[in-house]
């Protein structure tokens, strides 16, 4: 995708800058576009502009995975209570910060079975402006926390809030991790209306999708509920990160 966007940006700008005899403004206008698609490129994981991320499985049955950021947290227990009784494993891209703050939660999400995968030591929110060797350092710095605290190795990696760069990717390479990402997001951090969260997920589940949700709130916690009665109901399964074998 990333190489489509580039050629096409690139088709155009030619194109533009001979039309109009490349004046001072054709060149600042295509700096702009050129500074947009970066942007886009850097905040929609999904292109995979910079990195290339697993954002769905290829499968032709109905199974989707459920993927969970920023914990542990205090709501943590009761996804783990709703996920149980449903007899469905789910995904945890979980913060060395919230591992050392509930290591118990933790340490049962990896009893009951669930997969985990590195989402920094911290979560920064200057994760996009941060240097290569600063993430690779808050990567590392999770994955000692994972080893000491669950005795757990994970090549799994999420990049917080999505967002990759130049420097995240080779963060990325140096730490041998694989890259993430999701073609369902619900934007739970965002919408505070339960069922506004609910219909956007749902609307746009397809056969392999991965869905980014949140345990971090009660709300969010709703909304699984919600959401494993449509799974049931509608006959999906579903799988968990570590079985998807590369990069879609």
């Amino acid at each position: 995708m990333k190489h489509y966007l580039f050629i096409l940006f690139y088709l155009f700008c030619n194109v533009f800058i001979y039309a109009f005899h490349g004046t001072f403004w054709v060149y600042f206008f295509c700096f702009l576009g050129f500074t947009a698609v970066l942007t886009w490129g850097s905040f929609d994981i999904t292109l995979g502009y910079f990195v290339n991320s697993v954002t769905h499985k290829r499968t032709k049955i109905k199974e989707i995975a459920l993927t969970f950021d920023d914990g542990p947290t205090e709501f943590t227990p009761k996804f783990l209570d709703l996920l149980k009784d449903t007899h469905v494993k789910a995904t945890f891209f979980c913060i060395g910060k919230q591992i050392e703050k509930y290591p118990e939660t933790f340490q049962r999400i990896i009893e009951e079975g669930h997969t985990i995968g590195n989402h920094t030591y911290s979560h920064s929110n200057n994760t996009g402006f941060l240097s290569t060797s600063k993430l690779v350092e808050e990567i590392e710095q999770c994955d000692k926390i994972m080893l000491k605290t669950g005795n757990l190795k994970t090549d799994l990696y999420r990049p917080p809030f999505g967002v990759t760069n130049p420097n995240i990717a080779k963060a990325i390479q140096k730490t041998h991790k694989r890259s993430i990402g999701w073609n369902v997001r619900s934007l739970d951090t965002i919408i505070e209306d339960e069922k506004k969260i609910y219909q956007r997920v749902t609307k746009g589940l397809k056969k392999g999708s991965i869905i980014l949700l949140h345990d971090t709130s009660e709300k969010t916690y709703h909304v699984l509920g919600d959401l494993l009665v449509f799974l049931e109901r509608e006959r999906y399964s579903t799988f968990t990160i570590d079985n998807i074998s590369s990069a879609k």
